[in-house]
């Protein structure tokens, strides 16, 4: 599993997330919001709503919360004006850090990710620094036996399926996303974690001595309510970060 899909899955099977539950929420309305807006209102029109909406619900955001989101999106109700666009840098070891942005006030936003990566070890970089480095993929955490994942997984055109901690990890690309995961629910199989991200071509090894300062400053800027989502390419032995989620 790539390093930090690894480090939010351990967070989140240890319950890390559950003092942040009503910033968690608040993130993913937001996304069901502007993916109606951008989209239409309609789940079954518009596979990005549909998507926001299992990703809202998985983390059991209440419906009403997702329907205020949705007519805020289409225009029933009044809301915001977000902006989506992306900060790219370096933390702690060399690692490559790319922050997804969603927010009303870039100005906010621009101030709290430079603080963030200041106080954290880290350094911005400029536009197309790092984003080279990602490449955009549908990313599925399947849950059931070896061999109905790898045959499901091959017949909808994955393009990469392994074992990782109990689960399995499935790869494809952004555009067979929504078919793929089509297929593993007509296939009985449960999806611990469902998402079009972005993966690192190539990864950074991190020692145990920077490992710390690398996941504080993804945590610091994860704290943020301006930002969506950080990738990065750091590459943690397992060991050790299983110790640093016990600390945590």
């Amino acid at each position: 599993m790539s390093g930090h899909s690894k480090w939010s899955t351990i967070k989140h099977k240890k319950g890390a997330k559950d003092a942040k539950r009503g910033k968690l929420f608040a993130k993913l309305v937001k996304v069901v919001e502007v993916a109606a807006r951008e989209g239409g209102g309609d789940p079954a029109a518009n596979a990005t709503l549909s998507n926001a909406i299992d990703k809202a619900r998985a983390a059991s955001v209440p419906n009403d919360n997702i329907e205020r989101a949705i007519k805020r999106g289409i225009g029933e109700v009044e809301g915001a004006h977000y902006e989506e666009f992306y900060y790219e840098g370096y933390g702690p070891g060399g690692v490559a850090l790319y922050v997804q942005i969603l927010t009303d006030n870039r100005n906010r936003a621009s101030s709290d990710v430079r603080a963030a990566f200041s106080r954290n070890g880290g350094n911005l970089g400029e536009p197309g620094s790092v984003s080279y480095l990602f490449e955009q993929k549908g990313y599925l955490l399947v849950a059931g036996g070896e061999d109905e994942v790898m045959l499901a997984a091959l017949e909808a055109g994955a393009e990469d399926a392994r074992e990782s901690d109990g689960l399995f990890e499935v790869i494809c690309a952004a555009s067979d996303f929504n078919a793929v995961k089509r297929a593993f629910s007509a296939a009985g199989l449960a999806l611990e974690d469902a998402e079009v991200t972005h993966l690192p071509t190539t990864s950074v090894p991190v020692d145990e001595k920077t490992a710390p300062k690398v996941l504080r400053l993804i945590d610091a800027l994860e704290d943020l309510d301006d930002v969506q989502s950080v990738y990065s390419n750091f590459d943690i032995a397992d060991e050790v970060m299983a110790e640093l989620a016990a600390r945590s």
